[in-house]
């Protein structure tokens, strides 16, 4: 009998399933009801609910709650600061059974072998793993990475099985204006998936980025932005990263009218966060206690994730469907008890037991050297422009600040919470750097420098003073990669990251302790940030208004140019 005929006949109760859960209700995400009986799996496929069926292996989920399991729709895996294998370990216990990711990071950094990568580790993962092929390598031509994807390229690496489509377009710019290897992309996926990235795009230059074929967007961080872009047909995910926050701005918009249009993704986020608050069952947890529908909750996060994308084989516990299932101790706690991923049982065993694939991207930090006159700055005139930290979100202010000019330099100001930053490319192309001011950081003395930096993954560093920021920067070179804090010159806490500059090959659980020492040594310099690090990083992605920087200088991001 082939698996076909198999699955047919233990749905019809002629032939033993392999497993089947007993004791537990169905949560229904077409009717919302509870559903009694027992959910059995024969392979990897669910065959049979609200009956009762045999089983070689019978487990009893006895007052447990069963949802389908989560589906998180856009994030960098890069960003947990681990290996794919790592991040496996880390969510999938929590319910995540099927991830969809954006490795631009690491292309950045290393390019189509960075893609490859992914797409080698995700068969030998417990975790469904989507890789999407980056669309914007680098985000701009206003910085320096380390490697630059054509749509050619792209197109060598669309055969794999792990592929959904083109991942998130950042150069909204160049879809709107017409840039001719922006639209090379773009007809390559047409008819596919295409995610988006339009950070407060409205009206007509909305309608124009969406006419191109793109279906989501998860930048949008007021329900106000949610709703026009809802309205114009666009899949809207909601995000609750490490420092991109906009859970409860968009949590009003969320309802059972709408949660078919409407998903859930972390972007970016760190173990540290994972283990105090959670991932997508931190989401389900915080949108119910802020009163959203349990419904609608769940949904969002596996339903309307898996039509969104059309993952027509999961999204719900039903025949026929991927035996992706979550136990729960209750709806509203999220708190999973068990977890079943593609009809595998996971836990320690079944994490042991997976392959393996080598990292690539080792020995990548190759900048120059630099000295506390490095970070000097020059100007002829006081008037200068600053960017403006917004806690909770990736988007900046463009400020304007007095500073005097004092020996040839401004220099950083901690009264006034005014600190240097500076943006220093790593990847041996040039040898930039790029020096500025920032506000909001609340730096009283040192330095912080890290090679995760959005998404040309150069150098970044801010600080009060130079050597400091010398001393942090120098680090980098040194392992690899990382974050490092340095006061008084000595170093008081670092994390090496030799995977590319962005990951480490260590477990996440001891990546998580050297996170909590990072941010106590960050606070010991004066920083009020709760995240820090992924909030220096985002202050060099020059497609997210307003004021950023790159290696190339101060970019006004609504203009879309570097400031002379």
């Amino acid at each position: 009998m082939d698996s076909l005929e198999k699955r047919i006949a233990a749905a019809r109760g002629e032939t033993p399933a392999d497993i089947v859960l007993r004791g537990g209700r169905v949560f229904d995400l077409m009717t919302g009801a509870l559903l009694e009986g027992d959910v059995a799996i024969v392979g990897d496929r669910i065959v049979g609910t609200c009956d009762s069926y045999d089983a070689a292996q019978v487990i009893d989920v006895t007052g447990r709650v069963l949802v389908p399991g989560f589906i998180d729709t856009h994030l960098h895996v890069e960003s947990s600061l681990v290996t794919p294998f790592e991040f496996d370990r880390c969510v999938t216990p929590r319910g995540v059974t099927t991830a969809i990711c954006d490795p631009h990071e690491i292309a950045n950094v290393v390019g189509a072998e960075g893609i490859r990568y992914f797409q080698r580790a995700a068969p030998h993962l417990l975790m469904d793993l989507k890789v999407q092929l980056s669309s914007c390598v680098p985000s701009t031509d206003m910085e320096t990475a380390g490697a630059a994807l054509s749509a050619e390229d792209l197109a060598g690496l669309m055969d794999d099985p792990s592929g959904l489509g083109l991942a998130e377009f950042m150069n909204y710019p160049g879809v709107i204006h017409r840039d001719p290897g922006a639209m090379d992309k773009l007809r390559l996926f047409e008819g596919g998936h295409i995610d988006g990235h339009a950070p407060l795009l409205s009206g007509r230059d909305l309608n124009a980025y969406i006419a191109a074929g793109i279906r989501t967007e998860h930048e949008a961080t007021s329900e106000t932005e949610a709703r026009e872009k809802l309205r114009k047909g666009l899949r809207v995910l909601i995000r609750e990263g490490s420092v991109s926050k906009d859970l409860h701005a968009l949590a009003p918009l969320l309802t059972e009218v709408t949660a078919p249009y409407m998903c859930l993704c972390t972007d970016d986020r760190n173990p540290l966060d994972i283990g105090e608050h959670g991932h997508l069952d931190y989401m389900i947890r915080e949108l119910i206690r802020l009163g959203t529908s349990p419904l609608a909750a769940y949904r969002a996060a596996s339903l309307s994730a898996a039509e969104a994308f059309g993952l027509k084989d999961r999204g719900l516990i039903a025949p026929g469907l991927r035996a992706d299932i979550v136990a729960l101790g209750s709806l509203e706690a999220c708190d999973a008890k068990l977890v079943i991923v593609g009809g595998r049982m996971v836990d320690d065993d079944a994490f042991a037991a997976r392959g393996h694939v080598e990292p690539v991207g080792r020995d990548s930090v190759r900048a120059p050297s630099v000295t506390a006159t490095s970070f000097r700055t020059t100007g002829n005139r006081n008037e200068t422009d600053v960017i403006g930290i917004r806690p909770g979100q990736i988007l900046t202010d463009h400020l304007h600040e007095e500073i005097a000019i004092e020996d040839g330099d401004k220099r950083p100001d901690p009264a006034r919470d005014l600190a240097r930053i500076a943006v220093i490319e790593r990847h041996g192309r040039n040898g930039n750097i790029a020096c500025g001011f920032v506000r909001g950081f609340g730096l009283q003395a040192g330095a912080i420098a890290s090679t995760v930096c959005h998404d040309h993954h150069n150098i970044a560093c801010v600080g009060v003073d130079y050597d400091d920021m010398a001393l942090a920067a120098t680090r980098l070179g040194e392992i690899e990669g990382g974050f490092v804090v340095a006061k008084g010159g000595a170093v008081l806490a670092e994390l090496a990251l030799p995977v590319a500059g962005l990951m480490s090959l260590d477990p996440f659980e001891t990546v998580r302790d050297q996170l909590v020492e990072l941010r106590a040594a960050a606070r010991s310099l004066g920083v009020t940030l709760e995240e820090p690090f992924l909030q220096l990083a985002f202050l060099a992605l020059p497609v997210i208004p307003a004021l950023k920087i790159t290696d190339r200088g101060m970019v006004d991001v609504t203009r879309f140019e570097i400031i002379g």
